[in-house]
């Protein structure tokens, strides 16, 4: 008898244990955990590995520390976000590097690595909607990241040495820190590099203060204070030199007239320089000229960075307010359009960025749409001769716009030479005036946000009554070249 009336005993002393447990770990009274980890991964459809789920990032404070001698990088993330279940675990993308602590909330937390997965589990349970902070400290030296298509990104550094340029699209961030590298999960930044002195690091957004030198280190600090997402973050190091200016534009609202001033920084590697001058002094005119089409400038400054372009990215990117351009050092039209095409982008694809990597062509498209309306309107061919001379492109032809088959397709000429195709058969069904509407309210309805493809057919649907599933059918999603252009 004296056993039997031990074990209700003990039975309530387990029970009270249990329920002082959930208490304390977010567990039901019955013992299940109501947290669970969020997914590795949101199963893009061309990247399923990238991005994680359950939090929502909405501010990252990057605070780098490089020596390019030795190329050597240590670097604290801070990381702000927003759970959006109930978390006991979340994953971060970092390729590379050596973790060598974690926080959440200030408490230490486990962290595990597997690939290019970085999984924090914290001391509690994150409840839903809870705003939490993660701190990852890291070192090592950051690596380039080639694409199934053979592009070259992430930490990119020539063998000399003189130069490091960190790019991301589409999955080169995580080289040099840790994120939710995925377009759908935008935030603000503030990005901090020290560097030696005598070198320049130039990142996104505006210099908060005036670069600072102590113990022949210099520290620069920018700050990004429009969302943006990942892919678009860069860090550039090296012998720079740097024009300024300000790029005022003025768009019609009613009867009156908005002037928006901007400044420009505009930075060259100092051996191209004098090559690239004249093209970096067009950015105000070109700026200009593209708010007449699509609307109040997004963002707070504006510019470029040209490198030499040898053994560095060797592409033109449109990294958020400072596109990079690799060996751009002419003035010839190619190059201008080149330009041209990653300003527009600053609306689109940077203020409006893609849902998934299948709606790049919304990016694309509209930027090599741009290209051949400045290209008519600087007394070149017109954007009807350049949709005809993409008609008859058979690259052009290799997938629908909208559906690129696999991830090395997500450059592919449809998204690019197709996608504008798309554009121009709106602009021939609705007419000029519905589309210059389309082309300036699309990029101010999803500012700072994300939009898909159908939010786009939706739109541009609610715009007209004309009947636009030809364009749909034959041009957005079917892939198949038309017998003639008029189809």
């Amino acid at each position: 008898m004296p056993s039997r009336r031990r074990r209700p005993l003990r039975a309530r002393a387990a029970t009270v244990a249990l329920l002082l447990a959930a208490a304390v770990s977010g567990c039901t009274g019955e013992g299940v955990p109501t947290g669970g980890p969020g997914a590795h991964g949101l199963r893009d459809p061309l990247f399923p590995k990238l991005g994680n789920g359950g939090y929502d990032v909405t501010h990252y404070a990057i605070d780098l520390d490089y020596t390019p001698a030795g190329n050597r990088l240590k670097g604290t993330a801070t990381i702000t976000a927003k759970a959006t279940q109930e978390l006991s675990a979340f994953n971060l993308d970092l390729a590379g590097l050596t973790v060598a602590s974690a926080t959440v909330e200030g408490e230490p937390a486990a962290a595990r690595r597997a690939g290019t997965e970085l999984t924090l589990r914290p001391k509690r349970d994150l409840r839903k909607g809870e705003t939490f902070t993660a701190v990852v400290r890291y070192s090592g030296t950051p690596r380039e990241i080639k694409d199934v298509d053979g592009a070259r990104e992430g930490w990119l550094r020539p063998e000399d040495g003189k130069l490091s340029v960190a790019v991301g699209q589409p999955t080169g961030s995580m080289a040099w820190f840790p994120g939710n590298n995925h377009p759908s999960d935008k935030a603000t930044y503030d990005i901090t590099v020290t560097v030696p002195a005598g070198r320049t690091a130039i990142s996104n957004g505006e210099l908060k203060n005036p670069p600072r030198t102590a113990n022949g280190r210099t520290t620069f600090a920018w700050q990004m204070r429009e969302p943006m997402a990942g892919y678009l973050a860069m860090v550039a190091v090296g012998d720079f030199a740097v024009w300024e200016s300000k790029a005022t534009a003025e768009l019609a609202d009613d009867e009156e007239t908005v002037t928006r001033t901007v400044p420009v920084y505009a930075a060259a590697e100092r051996s191209v320089d004098a090559e690239s001058l004249g093209l970096r002094k067009e950015i105000p005119r070109m700026m200009d000229w593209a708010v007449t089409y699509f609307g109040p400038y997004p963002f707070d400054s504006i510019g470029s960075v040209v490198t030499r372009g040898e053994g560095d990215v060797g592409y033109a990117l449109e990294s958020q307010t400072k596109p990079v351009y690799a060996g751009v050092t002419g003035n010839d039209g190619a190059l201008e359009e080149a330009q041209l095409h990653e300003i527009a982008h600053q609306w689109f694809g940077n203020s409006v960025s893609p849902k998934d990597w299948r709606d790049m062509w919304l990016n694309e498209g509209f930027a090599t749409y741009a290209e051949w309306l400045w290209t008519e309107d600087e007394g070149g061919r017109t954007a009807q001769e350049s949709f005809e001379a993409a008609f008859g492109d058979d690259a052009n032809w290799k997938f629908p716009p909208a559906s690129p088959p696999g991830p090395r397709n997500v450059s592919g000429h449809p998204v690019y030479g197709g996608g504008a195709m798309v554009l121009h058969k709106i602009r021939q069904a609705v007419g000029n005036d519905a589309f210059w509407e389309i082309l300036e309210e699309w990029p101010a309805k999803y500012r700072g946000g994300n939009a898909s493809t159908a939010d786009f057919t939706a739109y541009v649907e609610g715009k007209t009554d004309a009947d636009l599933s030809a364009v749909w059918d034959v041009w957005l999603h079917g892939g198949v070249r038309p017998a003639t252009p008029d189809a």
